[in-house]
């Protein structure tokens, strides 16, 4: 009989499990487009792609759906397992790709910068204030004093 180790088991396996059902939640993210006899995207007048299912911006909360996971929170807990990190940390980079060249788009660029300040490390709407900067210097202090005494 098998050892009962507690917990929930888990959602995938393996590393190419979760692999596949990252990119198909990119692919999904690009649309499908109609297409004509000849293989061609269909085109407005103007030019556009005319889409059967419009395409839609890669997000955590997307993909941790995506993925199955209920919250994006449980994407980012299992994120933190060593097998599935660099997996998920890719995917979540290509996100924040996303959302970095929305910066420079008029139409995005009030999502984007929410996006990136909440999901994705080292993004702030405002310089440190002047506590946390006098927090750091005296971190800095004792660190160096710590640093000497180990020397002795």
């Amino acid at each position: 009989m098998p050892e009962n180790t507690g917990g929930r088991p888990p959602m995938y396996e393996t590393k190419e499990e979760i692999e596949e059902k990252i990119e198909n939640y990119f692919r999904e993210c690009e649309g499908i487009p109609f297409f004509d006899d000849d293989g061609k995207p269909w085109r407005t007048d103007k030019g556009h792609i005319v889409y059967e299912k419009p395409p839609k911006p890669p997000t955590v909360t997307g993909l941790a759906l995506a993925l199955g996971f209920a919250s994006r929170q449980a994407l980012l807990n299992y994120q933190g397992r060593e097998e599935f990190n660099d997996t998920i940390t890719r995917a979540k980079t290509r996100i924040e790709e996303y959302a970095e060249m929305r910066l420079f788009d008029r139409d995005g660029v009030n999502g984007a910068k929410f996006s990136l300040i909440n999901n994705f490390k080292g993004w702030r709407d405002k310089p440190k204030d002047e506590t946390e900067l006098e927090a750091l210097r005296k971190l800095d202090a004792i660190l160096e004093g710590i640093d000497r005494e180990a020397e002795r």
